[in-house]
């Protein structure tokens, strides 16, 4: 099919996706705001990205210490959890307990750079990837960090302190390989809502806007596969609704990993044509994407089940689509 026919095809497909009913909200709950550092559980082990003595350039924290939180809302039933003020980034690595598939999965929240979501699109994504045979490392990113908005338009910020905590992390995995036991040519990347940029970021360029430490940092930081949930911050809204044209800071490489996109047509807060226009973009350059869309289930749902079929379905396509292309 042509791209005109396909860009047909995906408008109808949008003018036919009912509204989603009105619903009275819930008052929002108190985000019970903690100061200290958030701390694992159920057998993570937190390492920080940096050496310690490295100077590193702060988030817009107005220096306030590290503190965490619950949401305003809740998911699934449950209130959701997370971190922020966060100006010494860690990864924290689960590792199975049974089989091992040799595969990696870097995970990157959602907070919309403000917060870093640390049970619902983290730990409990590290949860699911740990009964695959996966070695799991969640990344706890330096937030909050300001988009700045020029003539009425939102920027983004010219060194992205949570792309740079992105991309060492993934050196470090690729540089301690033998250590956790992984192929380093099976280390992959999943994101949700402003952690989904990351990976799209991350999948297109190698470039480090930081200087190297050591070794890590001089290893690809380029995922061998992206999972890009709910994506945000990728179109150019400016242009019109028909339009599918990317924000003028995304680029498109054609080294970009096989990608797999999830998303909900009803997601209000990062509408759906927000990764039609990526994946469009990746196919234009010959990268490998796939994409699995559902009618129902918002934004940020997590692996968190609900009636929305999307909530209990896309974890086993993922699993299916990393046995497809040979990563599991």
């Amino acid at each position: 099919m042509s791209r005109s026919g396909i860009l047909l095809a995906l408008g109808l497909i949008i003018a036919g996706v009912a509204s989603a009913e009105t619903r009275q909200k819930p008052p929002p709950l108190d985000k019970h705001e903690r100061v200290g550092g958030w701390q694992p559980a159920d057998g993570g082990v937190q390492i920080p990205l940096w050496p310690e003595g490295i100077p590193l350039a702060k988030p817009d924290s107005g220096g306030r210490p590290e503190a965490t939180g619950n949401g305003t809302g809740m998911v699934g039933g449950r209130l959701w959890h997370w971190a922020s003020y966060v100006t010494r980034p860690t990864m924290t690595v689960y590792r199975p307990k049974d089989h091992n598939s040799g595969a990696a999965i870097l995970v990157l929240p959602g907070g919309g750079f403000e917060v870093v979501a640390t049970d619902l699109e983290d730990t409990e994504i590290c949860g699911w990837a740990v009964r695959q045979g996966m070695t799991c490392a969640m990344l706890k990113y330096r937030v909050p960090q300001v988009w700045p908005i020029v003539n009425g338009r939102q920027q983004r910020p010219e060194r992205l302190l949570a792309l740079e905590d992105a991309q060492r992390a993934m050196g470090l995995l690729r540089a301690q390989a033998a250590t956790y036991g992984i192929d380093p040519h099976r280390i992959g990347a999943i994101g949700f809502s402003a952690g989904a940029y990351l990976v799209a970021n991350m999948s297109n360029t190698t470039e480090r806007t930081y200087p190297a430490t050591d070794a890590a940092d001089r290893l690809s930081s380029r995922p061998d596969f992206a999972i890009i949930a709910y994506t945000a911050r990728m179109l150019d809204d400016s242009k019109g609704r028909n339009s599918l044209e990317l924000r003028p800071w995304v680029t498109i490489s054609p080294q970009a990993p096989p990608t797999l996109i999830l998303h909900a047509m009803n997601d209000r807060t990062d509408d759906i044509r927000q990764p039609m226009a990526y994946a469009l973009a990746l196919n234009d350059a010959g990268v490998p994407v796939d994409m699995r869309v559902y009618a129902k289930g918002g934004h940020a749902f997590g692996l968190r089940p609900t009636a929305d079929p999307i909530t209990i379905r896309w974890p086993g396509q993922v699993r299916q689509w990393l046995h497809d292309i040979g990563m599991m």
